[in-house]
């Protein structure tokens, strides 16, 4: 399997996880999906990660985005390290993780980066769009906690900008103003921007954000 990109459609797979076999696209259904790794369990960095993930469920349900991490340890120990991960973080774990024994899904998405460890997995965050397709992809060092407030940030982002045509600028947070897309004409601003806008240069063109409903 070659490098995974922007765009492509994510891989499918089916596989064991604490919540019974998963077959991916099916799993995901027509939601948004987050697919996480973890170089092993009973990992420090990972348990604080998880225990996370598991508290902010209600604002990835809000977005319409199911949650899944992967490990290549087996099922029971993913649920031994569970009983550590709800008891350090005072959490509990509300989503599923895939055991990855045979590195099958490593290698489908391609976590494995032998000059930084022969066997485990790097820590990928992959962002699957409700079409299937890949949004986003961060590879985080073993030694960095990820920032689940920033992929909610660039989930509000990509689900607003996959919808409507505006980008985000630079440390955009979810209310505030938009860049309309270039390809969008003068004459059709009205009609897509009842808002309103302003034109600081022809091309960068300033709106408050669309409702996405």
């Amino acid at each position: 399997m070659g490098t995974i990109r922007l765009g492509d459609v994510a891989p499918d797979f089916t596989a064991k996880s604490t919540e019974g076999d998963i077959n991916f696209h099916e799993w995901l259904g027509d939601s948004w999906g987050i697919l996480f790794s973890h170089p092993a369990d009973y990992t420090p960095v990972c348990t604080t990660e998880l225990g996370t993930v598991a508290k902010y469920k209600s604002e990835f349900d809000k977005r319409n985005v199911k949650v899944v991490a992967l490990s290549v340890d087996g099922v029971q120990s993913h649920h031994d390290w569970i009983k550590d991960i709800n008891e350090t973080q005072h959490t509990t774990v509300n989503f599923p993780i895939i055991a990855d024994e045979d590195r099958k899904v490593s290698e489908l998405y391609d976590m494995i980066h032998p000059n930084a460890s022969a066997n485990f997995t790097v820590r990928s965050v992959f962002v699957i769009g409700a079409d299937k397709t890949v949004k986003l992809i961060i590879t985080y060092p073993a030694s960095t906690g990820r920032n689940f407030d920033e992929l909610l940030r660039v989930i509000d982002s990509l689900q607003l900008t996959t919808y409507k045509k505006v980008a985000t600028p630079a440390n955009w947070q979810n209310g505030d103003d938009c860049v309309i897309v270039p390809s969008v004409t003068k004459e059709e601003i009205p009609g897509l921007f009842p808002k309103g806008y302003t034109e600081i240069k022809p091309y960068l063109r300033m709106t408050p954000q669309p409702n996405l409903n």
